[in-house]
């Protein structure tokens, strides 16, 4: 799973790399899409069953979209923040990450946003090798976010990752009675999860767009989202998505 990890790293630097007003979300999909070609990597998104296949290698969701943005003729635009989310196969293992970045100067409110849902993912890593159930973990996440004044979107979840982009267990990041009671697991080693915070600015609320995928926050107000996929070991945490020498988000452009 740590070739898979590399490869989607990898093809984050690439996008990151072309981030400036101007650039279309498709020539970005378009230049992932390359390396995984590349790489002998089968995308994990293209192609993903829905009521309309999903059409691309990466989901590009801009400012008020949560996630599943499909990449198009949009021009990203100053102040504007984009969020990719990509996965790949590699040697019948997966990898799958997400980052948000901002496109030049955004509003000092919206750079808080991308802080604090960067900074609730580095909390839930270093909290997975501490804790003994995920329902800790998903707490303290819930408690973060929350405190910052913002919302986490509960429509949409993290999960086990493997032979396949999506496998038990479900990995919210919110903790409920419910969940305790029916859906909690313990953190043991060999277990691998894609950890996926999506925070809003404003409610929780989420509404599907008329393309079927792109799912948007219900006040228009901006959303943010960052994922990696993490083992558990006997030792700790391993980001399996920070890169071949384990560097992490410092390596993208800003």
């Amino acid at each position: 799973m740590r070739k898979a990890g590399s490869v989607v790293w990898e093809a984050h630097k690439i996008a990151a790399g072309m981030l400036q007003p101007g650039v279309t979300t498709a020539e970005v999909d378009a230049a992932v899409e390359r390396c995984f070609q590349e790489s002998d990597a089968e995308s994990l998104f293209k192609g993903y069953p829905g009521r309309v296949p999903f059409p691309a290698v990466t989901c590009m969701s801009v400012n008020e979209e949560v996630v599943h943005g499909i990449p198009g003729s949009r021009k990203l635009v100053e102040g504007d923040i984009v969020s990719i989310d990509t996965g790949c196969k590699v040697n019948g293992w997966c990898g799958d990450a997400a980052v948000t970045h901002p496109i030049g100067e955004v509003d000092p409110e919206v750079r808080r946003l991308l802080d604090i849902t960067r900074g609730v993912l580095d909390l839930a890593i270093e909290l997975m090798g501490t804790k003994s159930l995920w329902s800790e973990v998903a707490e303290e996440m819930q408690t973060f976010v929350r405190d910052a004044g913002f919302s986490v979107v509960e429509n949409f979840v993290g999960h086990g990752i493997g032979r396949q982009m999506h496998e038990d267990p479900q990995v919210p990041n919110f903790a409920n009675e419910h969940f305790r009671r029916t859906g909690d697991f313990r953190l043991l080693p060999g277990r691998v999860l894609a950890v996926e915070p999506m925070v809003n600015m404003g409610k929780k609320r989420v509404r599907v767009q008329t393309d079927h995928w792109t799912q948007s926050t219900a006040d228009g107000k901006p959303s943010a989202h960052f994922e990696h996929t993490i083992a558990i070991t006997e030792s700790g945490t391993d980001v399996l998505t920070a890169g071949p020498n384990g560097e992490g988000w410092e390596a993208y452009a800003e």
